[in-house]
């Protein structure tokens, strides 16, 4: 599949909005040619969250597209606002752009929106795998006094200051993140508008993927950090069980922000993805020929 061509765009949402996107290709291509990977990021989250497993993809042969979702970093919320029929339709469009057939790499919200959006593509237009980081297809009906939170003033003032920002969101993770990377976390989560993080986190209310999931017929991996305390890791074991072609890789000492905390493990993920996609339309187009005959 052939990338889109290197830059930085800004795509119409169809609402008004802007979702601010990035295209990298590798300095040096692989043999064959290796799929786009999409990354969508998580609530609170920016494109910048990806940068170690970005270089990892592009050291692989991959090109990478990634983006703000809407109210985030460089996007807008466009008239829809920020719901998570919004957000699947935003990832469409970015799965579009990058040529129709990625795999898709969601973290978190960003997972759920690219459960959605694969479960409700039709045969053939969808991704072509899924990893699916930190994120879960039910049971995300965060309680209004959490949801509110994320918008009080209180709260985004703490989040400004570097060392108190650290330590408020120091139970995203796991204990052997670096200061540099924590730091990150907390920058990009702070430069999230608090009423977009609040909406954010009123959008998965009621959400239950799990039939859906079952549907999918494509491979798909799902890592679950073992000390995450946003999502439970036992919600990614259910998820990779009700996916029909899911492994699930859980990671000691890890928390939720596995883009920095685990970028070795997302990147594995996405070859393992790979390896089975390229096989099975080796497979596919092998019964073809054999069948046209």
């Amino acid at each position: 599949m052939t990338a889109p061509e290197a830059g930085e765009v800004f795509l119409d949402a169809g609402d008004g909005g802007r979702l601010a996107l990035s295209v990298l290709h590798p300095l040096e291509r692989s043999d064959g040619e290796p799929p786009v990977i999409v990354l969508a990021h998580g609530w609170g989250g920016s494109r910048r969250i990806w940068s170690l497993v970005t270089d990892r993809l592009l050291r692989s042969g991959f090109s990478v597209v990634s983006y703000d979702l809407r109210g985030h970093g460089a996007s807008t919320v466009g008239s829809s606002g920020v719901s998570a029929e919004a957000m699947t339709d935003d990832l469409a469009t970015v799965v579009s752009y990058a040529g129709g057939a990625p795999i898709v790499v969601g973290h978190s919200g960003g997972g759920f929106a690219a459960l959605s959006l694969t479960a409700a593509a039709g045969p053939g237009t969808g991704p072509a795998g899924l990893v699916l980081v930190a994120s879960a297809a039910h049971d995300q009906d965060t309680p209004e006094k959490e949801a509110a939170m994320m918008e009080a003033p209180l709260f985004s003032w703490a989040l400004r200051r570097p060392a108190l920002g650290r330590l408020l969101l120091g139970q995203m993770t796991g204990t052997a993140l670096d200061s540099r990377s924590r730091e990150v976390n907390r920058q990009v989560f702070a430069g999230t508008a608090p009423a977009v993080r609040a909406a954010c986190f009123r959008s998965s209310r009621g959400m239950d993927l799990r039939a859906a999931a079952a549907s999918l017929r494509i491979p798909a991996e799902v890592l679950a950090g073992e000390k995450d305390k946003v999502i439970r890791p036992e919600l990614g074991r259910e998820l990779a069980a009700a996916l029909p072609d899911a492994t699930f890789t859980p990671l000691p000492g890890a928390g939720h922000v596995l883009p920095l905390e685990s970028p070795d493990a997302v990147v594995a993920a996405v070859l393992r993805v790979h390896g089975a996609s390229a096989g099975r339309s080796r497979s596919n187009d092998t019964v073809q020929r054999t069948g046209s005959r």
